[in-house]
């Protein structure tokens, strides 16, 4: 063989090498990709319903009694629970509807990150509550929740309880956060919840009102659905070109706290 014919065929060779290692790379690209977009879209495709439903007035309940605020709430007309230190560098609002699958995501994702960062005295947090699962599926179930959670804040035990609620938060469509019983049983789950009183304040309604009247201040604001998750007032969850992870949520408020 001359030396010409061999150099060819190595030539070939090393093109055909070369050509192999760029579709091994493309391939490598074309999974990554497909592995971020699946856990992108299943925060995107929940909060694309979130977005509806925030659209949607459904059977809207009747909340339009007398609004009895939990103890301890604070913010303009006692809407928010508050979290954290007062003091804090930093302040998360997060407007939540218990119902929503996309926040029940969100809890699980970033929950551990909040409260780490609240226990440090940096983050104080600001929990506000939507209904706007009711308004698309129909039913009860943020509503009756939302009171529950309010009545837990009487008892000094909110975020322990709203932490119980998404942890064990029903399919959407199943409305089975309506029943007051439920609710009930859940708060076993919490030390020194599940009292007369808490009962009493969960079968009564007592701050129905006051979860309409968080609703209502929700739509108010025009926000795009639920989670809404706002950092000193900036909405930091809604940028899909840039999303929000909780190792970002801790570097923003670590920074802010320095």
């Amino acid at each position: 063989m001359s030396e010409n014919n061999r150099e060819g065929k190595r030539t070939a060779r090393e093109r055909l090498a070369m050509e192999r290692e760029k579709q091994k790379a493309r391939e490598r690209r074309r999974r990554t990709l497909i592995v971020a977009a699946a856990v992108v879209g299943v925060l995107g495709l929940a909060a694309v319903i979130g977005v509806i439903a925030a659209g949607s007035d459904g059977d809207k309940k009747d909340t339009s009694g007398p609004v009895v605020a939990p103890g301890g709430a604070t913010g303009e007309d006692s809407l928010t629970i508050q979290v954290g230190e007062d003091g804090a560098s930093s302040t998360l609002t997060i407007w939540e509807d218990f119902r929503c699958p996309a926040c029940a995501q969100f809890e699980k994702a970033y929950n551990p990150t909040i409260d780490e960062l609240a226990e440090k005295g940096q983050l104080k947090v600001e929990y506000r509550l939507a209904t706007i699962i009711d308004g698309n599926f129909g039913g009860q179930g943020s509503l009756r929740a939302g009171n529950a959670a309010g009545c837990a804040q009487d008892a000094g035990k909110f975020k322990p309880y709203h932490d119980v609620l998404f942890e064990n938060q029903p399919a959407e469509s199943d409305d089975a956060f309506a029943e007051n019983s439920k609710l009930i049983e859940l708060a076993g789950e919490v030390d020194g919840l599940d009292t007369a009183t808490f009962k009493q304040c969960v079968e009564d309604g007592t701050h129905d009102s006051w979860v309409g009247k968080s609703n209502d201040a929700f739509r108010a604001g025009g926000f795009r659905g639920t989670p809404t998750v706002l950092l000193d007032g900036k909405d930091i969850f809604g940028d899909q070109q840039n999303p929000l992870t909780p190792d970002k949520l801790k570097t923003m408020v670590e920074e802010a706290a320095k």
